[in-house]
């Protein structure tokens, strides 16, 4: 039935797109960095190329990634499902689909667009055939036919979480790290402000190579035809942002310019130069690319279109998650609005600190965790190294570093507990298969998909799970904490 319906939306796709004129989609993203850049407020920032892109677009300014690390991130995007949904949410995993599920880009071309990825792709799904026409470092939206629309990905890896410790040309310098702003939960060492002040100006070059993006499309005479956005994969890759399910490893810079020719496919609150406060992630990514091409999303998918023809209303919550990453294993869910940030802790006995051995070759790190072994550090910035509360909630307006925890607050209960409620719904309603372990979901899902198995509704396994949830939090609401 799935394959069914897929074919008949990809029928009807071509055909109706074949009279129609489709706007080119440039897509233009890098890694590991949260909102750190001039239009977004931020003053240690230079980024002139896209600080001067907000200017004649739009800045969201409550975008997230749904997960805090790059694959389960970009294999979110890829298919417009929550990888807790379809058992990918694990790092460097990978699980079937289910037959006749398909990719944002294969929808795409069945539209007639000539679809291109230059060149990271990360995901941790079974691709279901091709996917991309052209998918490496040499792919561009100049090698297809003749007034063909594109829809074009170039992603910056010079953002890199791997970036900060590696050395740079002193040209490349810009940034002092005596200015550098420290959150509260780092120790303030040089260490720790050399990396910062390394991450900013990595952001600088990655400015540079967008900025060179932009140029070519104008010089090839398309800007006035090419909606145009811009995003991180998911936020900084300083420690205790990137695999991090809380806003500092969710939260993202996102832009987007819709020229005048195709200014009628904007959201509806769309102001060059302006800001929505609008909550979106990246599930709703895969909807809204087919929004703009003008066809309705198709069921399955989990996102709400936020701009073109079925621009949806505004969601209340968005959500993030975590699981394994690299060698480690924890299981977090968040739900964010436009004010708190919720975070549960299935696994509190797991320090957010655990070491992984990637994250530590980053020098903050090492003096971070060095600095706790000793006993130098204060309550907020021991916090890393220590087990977690089982529930968290942040007011990001007046906590924007997210170290004092509210969930012990009696004036915050009603919050905590709609927070608490959404999560729960949201749980249930894409049917998270996570809850088992790894192991036991690839067990269960051999000869199907860990999605068929969620959405088996003969299979109970997911159900038992629920009355420990809420025991859990019960048994353990007088152990926070409001630091």
């Amino acid at each position: 039935m799935r394959l069914g319906v897929a074919l008949i939306f990809s029928f009807v796709l071509g055909a109706r797109c074949a009279a129609a004129e489709l706007p080119n989609i440039l897509w233009i993203t890098c890694e590991d960095i949260s909102p750190n850049l001039g239009c977004y407020g931020d003053r240690f920032a230079v980024t002139p190329s896209l600080d001067a892109l907000a200017a004649k677009g739009m800045r969201y300014t409550n975008a997230i990634s749904n997960a805090p690390v790059c694959a389960p991130a970009r294999t979110t995007i890829i298919t417009g499902l929550y990888p807790p949904s379809t058992g990918a949410e694990h790092m460097r995993s990978l699980v079937n689909l289910p037959p006749g599920f398909r990719l944002l880009p294969q929808y795409l071309r069945d539209a007639g667009y000539y679809a291109t990825n230059n060149s990271k792709e990360d995901y941790n799904i079974e691709k279901p055939g091709k996917v991309w026409d052209a998918s490496s470092p040499k792919a561009h939206w100049k090698n297809r036919r003749k007034r063909q629309p594109f829809f074009a990905v170039f992603n910056h890896v010079i953002t890199h979480e791997s970036q900060i410790r590696n050395e740079i040309e002193d040209s490349d310098r810009v940034h002092d790290p005596s200015k550098a702003r420290i959150p509260a939960y780092h120790p303030d060492t040089p260490e720790v402000r050399r990396d910062w002040a390394q991450y900013y100006d990595r952001i600088t070059m990655m400015d540079q190579k967008a900025g060179a993006n932009l140029l070519e499309l104008d010089k090839a005479g398309l800007a006035d035809d090419t909606i145009v956005f811009f995003f991180s994969d998911h936020g900084s890759g300083m420690p205790r942002s990137k695999r991090s399910a809380c806003n500092s490893g969710l939260n993202v810079p996102f832009i987007v310019y819709f020229p005048p020719k195709w200014r009628h496919l904007a959201p509806k609150e769309y102001r060059s130069g302006g800001t929505s406060d609008r909550l979106i992630s990246f599930v709703d990514l895969a909807p809204t690319l087919l929004s703009l091409a003008g066809f309705k999303p198709p069921d399955v998918m989990q996102g709400a279109p936020f701009c073109g023809k079925y621009e949806s209303v505004e969601p209340e919550f968005s959500f993030g998650f975590r699981g394994r990453m690299d060698e480690r294993i924890d299981l977090v869910r968040s739900v964010r609005d436009k004010r708190y940030m919720y975070v549960r802790n299935y696994m509190p006995h797991r320090i957010p600190g655990q070491h992984c051995a990637y994250m530590f070759e980053t020098p903050t790190t090492h003096v971070w965790h060095q600095l706790f072994e000793e006993g130098k550090l204060n309550a907020v910035q021991s916090q890393f190294w220590q087990p977690k509360a089982v529930e968290e909630l942040y007011d990001l307006k007046a906590d924007s570093d997210e170290v004092k925890n509210l969930a012990g607050s009696t004036a915050h209960s009603a919050v905590l507990e709609r927070m608490r409620e959404a999560k729960q719904k949201w749980e249930k309603r894409i049917k998270d298969v996570d809850f088992m372990s790894e192991w036991e979901m690839h067990a269960r899902s051999k000869g199907s998909s860990p999605y068929d198995v969620g959405h088996d509704p003969k299979n109970t396994i997911l159900q038992r799970y629920t009355p420990l949830r809420t025991l859990r939090v019960r048994r353990r609401r007088s152990t926070y904490q409001g630091l």
